[in-house]
């Protein structure tokens, strides 16, 4: 059985439509279940069970042994959040819990880590094991990842076969449900058809232009089909980088969602919320070399093609995938 936690979220979500692709139905998904606006996300998917995230280690406890494979992909995500305990407790703890659970048994263990490891930026994108003890993260969310990455760097690395991956900005199908915390694709989308147009925010950094901060945009297809790769191949362990190494502009991500609409371009900006300004990352673009010197060679969506699948094949008809 493949055990995948955050089943019924975004990416969770998508990792169980690419399982079932390849012929994977014997999936386990952990969750919580009672959240209405994730149901759809599950639909038409194959699994053989459904599991509490509270009640997964009692799970576990009885059926354990029947457990092949680990996809942690459950997380709070919610990057406002200040309270650290809750980070420690979903995020750090639960995450050493499980990891332990497979290490004993030697069950091959895949978590997703974050790019809000990286903070600014000071030390560079580059996935490197030696630079992990010295990030900054820039708030509450991106300390609980680094810290379960720094935890887990400091455990026994030969007793089961693992790989953490910093995800960049995933975009793509079955986020409708996360609110402020969705992609700019999605609330563009959306406020095109409330208004016309689409706010921006403001940059409030000198030397960058509005609309020019810029990210690494990941299409959550391309995401899922390394996180296959590596189920597939279980390349060396370690903790890997996943974006395209490309950074793009917000204003393009916006511009590319008008023209999938078939709408003219009606951008404007807004001051940037004081609760986040200060943690705001102006840039970020990952280091792509050591996934593809673990030999991955699928070229990545281009942003052009992923909005554009995103707009027409998703949120136009309102579909997941």
């Amino acid at each position: 059985m493949i055990v995948v936690t955050g089943a019924a979220g975004f990416i969770g979500s998508c990792l169980v439509k690419k399982l079932n692709d390849e012929g994977h139905k014997n999936l386990v998904l952990v969750d919580q279940f009672n959240r209405s606006d994730r149901a759809r996300n599950l639909h038409n998917k194959g699994y053989i069970a459904q599991v509490d995230r509270n009640e997964l280690f009692q799970w576990l406890d009885r059926f354990g042994d029947a457990v092949s494979f680990v996809y942690h992909i459950g997380a709070r995500t919610d990057t406002t959040e200040k309270s650290k305990e809750i980070f420690d407790d979903l995020n750090l703890n639960y995450s050493k819990k499980l990891w332990s659970f497979c290490s004993e048994r030697n069950i091959p263990f895949m978590y997703a880590s974050s790019a809000a490891t990286y903070g600014l930026g000071e030390l560079g994108y580059v996935d490197s094991h030696d630079i992990v003890k010295d990030l900054k993260p820039l708030n509450p969310y991106g300390d609980s990842k680094n810290d379960f990455d720094k935890w887990l760097l400091d455990q026994d690395p030969n007793k089961n076969y693992w790989a953490g991956f910093k995800f960049f900005n995933v975009y793509g199908p079955n986020e409708f449900h996360k609110g402020r915390m969705a992609s700019v694709i999605f609330h563009t989308f959306n406020q095109i058809n409330k208004t016309g147009g689409m706010k921006l925010f403001r940059s409030h950094k000198v030397g960058i232009a509005d609309g020019q901060q810029k990210r690494d945009f990941i299409y959550v297809k391309d995401l899922v089909d390394v996180l296959y790769f590596f189920f597939e191949e279980k390349r060396t362990s370690g903790i890997y980088n996943l974006g395209t190494g490309n950074a793009r502009s917000f204003y393009d991500l916006a511009a590319l969602t008008f023209l999938s609409m078939g709408k003219e371009v009606a951008i404007s900006f807004m001051d940037t919320p004081e609760d986040i300004r200060d943690t705001y990352q102006y840039f970020t673009e990952a280091d792509m070399s050591k996934l593809r010197s673990a030999g991955y060679e699928k070229p990545f969506t281009s942003l052009e093609d992923g909005v554009a699948d995103y707009v027409t094949s998703h949120l136009a008809p309102n579909d997941t995938w």
